[in-house]
């Protein structure tokens, strides 16, 4: 509707109206830019070890920085568990910070991973590649070796999360 003043002018009312409308054409504009992912992999060893080389990331909504999740339950209890147990406790944490962030596990691009055992993790390491499977991660992962963690525990997962 457009309402004309006395003197062949626009009216307040239709300007605000184009505002708007231009408003709505820059929020589609905005909203149509999805997020790009590319992996980049010069070589195809890595894939069966459940990682990528590198990732970029372009137009991404958010980024969520997680802090090093591990078997640690609701009450603040560290796990006395094997490697296993704790390794699929501290994947239901990650899973369950990303997901209260509202962001999706598939938006990992970088997943460290800390180890008091190498060896113990390798054992269970399957746990670790389906949960990746699962979700259709393709991140990059430092994997440390280190003295120790916090009292009892023996892995830690470290994230960064787009969308």
């Amino acid at each position: 509707m457009f309402v004309t003043q006395e003197n062949g002018g626009l009216s307040h009312l239709c300007s605000v109206q184009f505002f708007y409308y231009l408003l709505c054409l820059q929020w589609r504009k905005l909203k149509s830019k999805q997020m790009e992912k590319r992996v980049i992999n010069p070589w195809g060893w890595q894939d069966k070890r459940s990682y990528v080389q590198a990732v970029e990331i372009k137009q991404a909504a958010g980024t969520l920085y997680c802090s090093g999740q591990a078997a640690v339950n609701a009450d603040g209890q560290s796990s006395t568990d094997d490697m296993k147990t704790q390794l699929m406790q501290a994947l239901q944490n990650l899973e369950q910070v990303i997901s209260e962030a509202g962001y999706e596990c598939r938006g990992i691009v970088r997943l460290n991973i800390l180890t008091t055992s190498s060896a113990e993790l390798f054992t269970c390491f399957d746990v670790f590649q389906d949960w990746i499977a699962k979700h259709g991660v393709k991140q990059a992962t430092t994997l440390l070796e280190v003295k120790s963690l916090f009292e009892t525990l023996k892995i830690e997962l470290e994230a960064t999360v787009v969308k």
